[in-house]
């Protein structure tokens, strides 16, 4: 959210730019304190103004911004223009391509480069680059063009882009069939019991707070989508582990969610915690250790490695593998330094 429009007459010509639906268990609270859960980058202050200039429904009905927010409440924020993510500009941005035909190619995503716009990140994505150099590209189901799947802004590696409506169908096809291979590595706080194994846990959206996912099992199964996640240890380093993700769903944020479930949140992973020295001891020096893996590496250390899919015109399955970038080998060295030197 970062400009509000003059009160609306009605809302014919507005358009929505988020909607929520309160939970069940919802207990009363103002909307500006609500919204700031679900909204990334919005202040209470710029929440305020959209509720004094009419941007603010609850069940269709504009509130200000000290209403009470109840189970069942649906919520929508509504401007004048539309959201900006769909106000799309080709940008003159390099793309690191490892592989490219006529009907598809594999990008390696940097850390740092949004996927596709939205929250605050309106430039600077990879479809601002993708549509600066290729026309045509079709859309998903989310009007996103060329893009099967998505790894998080601070998340590294391979992603494959369809070029034309026959791929783009087939590719998603595979990857809701699970037939694709998506492999990840990860740095993860603590030594991992089992040397591999497998997370199921269903993931949806965390209740409190919004810019969260979690794992709901029991009674709260429903409330997420099945999500599985094969671990496989690669190397223990002490207090972090590094091991290898494979997964058979792709929920978002799933392995920094598995991974927290099982009690091994990712090496400097800020939205889930793991910028906190998590394990380890209580002596300065290693603070200090730490706190300067941090300024190596940082994000999340979460690298998607390895990309397998059958090409939808020869029938050819192809994988593709990345390096390890090397922020985060320069951080697994620094670890296997800090092992090394503890063992003597």
């Amino acid at each position: 959210m970062t400009d509000f429009t003059p009160e609306q007459d009605s809302d014919e010509d507005l358009y929505e730019h988020y909607t929520f639906t309160a939970e069940k268990g919802q207990q009363p609270l103002r909307i500006d304190k609500y919204l700031m859960n679900f909204i990334e980058n919005a202040t209470r202050n710029k929440i305020q103004a959209a509720a004094k200039n009419g941007s603010i429904y609850v069940n269709d009905v504009p509130v200000k911004s000290n209403y009470k927010v109840k189970p069942f409440d649906v919520i929508r924020v509504l401007f004048e223009h539309p959201p900006y993510e769909n106000l799309l500009t080709p940008e003159n941005i390099s793309l690191n391509i490892v592989y490219e035909d006529n009907d598809l190619l594999v990008v390696n995503k940097e850390a740092g480069m949004v996927v596709h716009p939205g929250h605050g990140n309106y430039s600077g994505t990879l479809i601002n680059a993708l549509i600066y150099h290729f026309d045509n590209l079709p859309n998903n189901s989310s009007n996103r063009p060329g893009l099967v799947h998505r790894i998080d802004k601070d998340t590294s590696g391979l992603l494959v882009i369809a070029k034309n409506e026959e791929t783009m169908t087939h590719l998603a096809k595979q990857f809701f069939d699970k037939t694709s291979e998506r492999e990840y590595v990860a740095i993860v706080w603590g030594n991992m019991e089992e040397d591999e194994g497998t997370i199921e846990g269903n993931i949806g959206r965390h209740p409190k707070n919004r810019l969260q996912n979690t794992v709901f099992y029991g009674d709260d199964e429903d409330k997420g989508k099945p999500a599985v996640t094969h671990y496989k240890v690669l190397e223990r380093l002490g207090y972090v582990t590094l091991v290898s993700c494979k997964l058979e769903t792709g929920r978002t944020h799933q392995i920094r969610v598995h991974m927290k479930h099982l009690g091994h949140t990712l090496f400097n992973d800020e939205r889930y915690g793991g910028e906190k020295i998590l394990k380890g001891t209580t002596f300065t020096k290693y603070k200090q250790f730490v706190e300067n893996c941090f300024k190596i590496l940082p994000r999340q250390a979460l690298h998607a490695k390895t990309l397998g899919f059958t090409h939808p015109k020869t029938g050819k399955f192809m994988r593709f593998d990345s390096e390890i970038p090397q922020d985060m080998q320069q951080c697994i060295e620094k670890w296997r330094h800090y092992v090394k030197h503890q063992e003597m």
